[in-house]
């Protein structure tokens, strides 16, 4: 996947755009080449979103490795990387696979799901 798009919407803007996807399907048109989380409420979005999140998730973006590697890089506890992986990995910005190590063993890598994200919100 190329984009992730996170917003702050209402159901409202998801049935919407689920619609124009749908035409677009339905005429036969490529989809665009992107994933949009969308959350009802910006508080949400910023629960999700701390300040520590967006270190490990940048640090993962410029480069994926394991969350060892990744505590080590941002000089925090590797619990303390895991449960905000975590939380990325369900929110679907990361992805967390296990890697065959050769001669010995396995790690887990912490991935980027996508090259680009947009980040988007609108407070009335």
């Amino acid at each position: 996947m190329k984009n992730i798009i996170l917003k702050a919407g209402s159901e409202h803007d998801f049935f919407q755009r689920g619609r124009s996807l749908a035409r677009l399907a339905d005429t036969g048109k490529l989809l665009p080449e992107e994933c949009t989380i969308s959350f009802e409420d910006p508080a949400e979005l910023l629960r999700l979103l701390t300040a520590s999140r967006l270190d490990v998730f940048r640090s993962v973006k410029e480069e994926p490795g394991s969350i060892t590697v990744i505590a080590e890089r941002l000089h925090r506890d590797r619990s303390a990387v895991k449960r905000d992986v975590d939380q990325l990995a369900q929110a679907g910005l990361v992805t967390v696979e296990t890697k065959v190590l050769p001669g010995h063993g396995h790690m887990k890598e912490v991935r980027a799901c996508a090259s680009r994200f947009r980040l988007e919100a609108m407070v009335l």
